[in-house]
């Protein structure tokens, strides 16, 4: 009757062992794992993703706000960075769970073609970077606008609709461009122009260039002159004594 208890006992620890590791299984270094919020603290944020240990975030990966309205029982998407530190607790980061998720997304949006959201966020060597919600991106100076671009600190905080032309994510090397966007929403806007392009007809437009003997204006992908003698009634100086690069015309 003993040996057949000792062995129903060591069959009961080898099914607890069992199912102790299913419990923690895919909790490894370089997962992404949906975590439970425990609590928040000023050197952390601690969360459950289902392993014998509890894990922590950094308090630096949260702003303010967002420690506020964090709340226990609140989830998380986090990044497996390592399974035990000093204090035996596994480390997390919701940032790098954010990054690699969105690496994910701009691949596909690269092999779509589509265009991408991003601020102009710093000047370097050759062009500026885009910032794609926290991925850097390069956008090469030839590539900033349709004709080239002298002052480029002036574009600085502006958001800019870009299409991704390379793609490395092993490198983390992205190059972007905004000429080819702005080439593809010119001929979008010139097709819905010579619709309605018509003798008498009157189009609002964008002063695109002054030069001596007129204005050139953008009536949308297509550039119209208007000649210094239709300016005015009146003999002018010269066009730039009446219009303005970007000034919103009627023509």
């Amino acid at each position: 009757m003993e040996i057949q208890n000792e062995e129903h006992s060591e069959d009961q620890n080898e099914e607890m062992e069992r199912l102790y590791a299913e419990t923690f299984h895919g909790v490894e270094v370089g997962s992404i794992l949906r975590g439970t919020v425990i609590s928040a603290k000023s050197d952390g944020v601690i969360v459950d993703v289902g392993y014998k240990s509890e894990g922590v975030i950094r308090v630096e990966e949260f702003t303010k706000d967002e420690l506020e309205a964090l709340s226990p029982g609140d989830e998380l998407e986090v990044f497996v960075v390592s399974i035990a530190d000093s204090e035996g607790l596994v480390v997390l980061s919701k940032d790098r769970a954010v990054k690699i998720k969105f690496w994910s997304k701009l691949e596909d949006i690269f092999k779509e073609g589509h265009a991408v959201e991003g601020v102009i966020c710093e000047k370097t060597k050759g062009g500026a970077f885009v910032d794609i919600n926290g991925i850097k991106a390069f956008l090469p100076g030839s590539h900033i606008d349709l004709r080239p671009v002298k002052d480029i600190d002036s574009l600085i905080g502006q958001k800019v609709s870009v299409k991704i032309i390379k793609l490395n994510h092993r490198r983390s090397n992205i190059i972007v461009s905004r000429r080819f966007q702005l080439e593809k929403e010119r001929e979008s806007k010139k097709s819905e122009t010579l619709e309605k392009l018509k003798e008498g007809v009157v189009l609002n437009g964008i002063v695109k260039n002054i030069t001596d003997y007129g204005v050139f204006i953008d009536l949308g992908g297509i550039d119209g002159l208007l000649h210094i003698s239709d300016i005015s009634w009146g003999r002018i100086s010269h066009p730039s004594k009446h219009f303005e690069i970007g000034q919103e015309v009627e023509v």
